[in-house]
C-alpha cells in the first residue's frame, strides 16, 4: 500500500478526518527522508483502519509546509479532526513513531 501523496488542496480537506493522521513532511532531494518513508508505509499498514498515513512534499505542498513551519524534513506532524497533536523531527525509528500513534489513539 503505496502512501498517498498530498498537495496543498488535499492537505486541507485530508487533515479533517477524524482519524488520526499521520503526515510525512519530505523532499525528493531528503536521505534520512527515503529512509523515513518505508517506515511510515509498515506503519500504515500495521494500523490500517485506524490511521492515515500520508506523505507531503515540502517542494510540492510549500504552502502547507510554511504554514506549519515545516523548515527541516523529514518532519512528522500527527493530526486529528484538523488539530496538530504531535511533531517529531528528524528521522525516527518505527519504534518510537509507533510508541506516538498509541498515544494518541488513546
Amino acid at each position: 500500500m503505496a502512501l498517498q501523496q498530498w498537495n496543498d488542496e488535499q492537505f486541507e480537506q485530508g487533515i479533517l478526518s477524524e482519524m488520526l493522521t499521520v503526515v510525512d513532511f519530505s523532499a525528493t532531494w531528503c536521505g534520512p527522508c527515503k529512509k523515513l518513508h518505508p517506515i511510515i508505509e509498515e506503519l500504515a499498514k500495521e494500523y490500517e483502519g485506524k490511521i492515515q498515513a500520508v506523505e507531503v512534499d515540502v517542494g510540492i505542498a510549500q504552502k502547507t509546509a510554511a504554514k506549519y513551519n515545516v523548515f527541516s524534513v523529514p518532519q512528522i506532524i500527527f493530526f486529528r479532526a484538523g488539530e496538530r497533536l504531535a511533531t517529531m523531527n528528524g528521522l525516527q525509528s518505527k519504534g518510537k513513531i509507533a510508541e506516538q500513534i498509541e498515544r494518541l489513539l488513546v
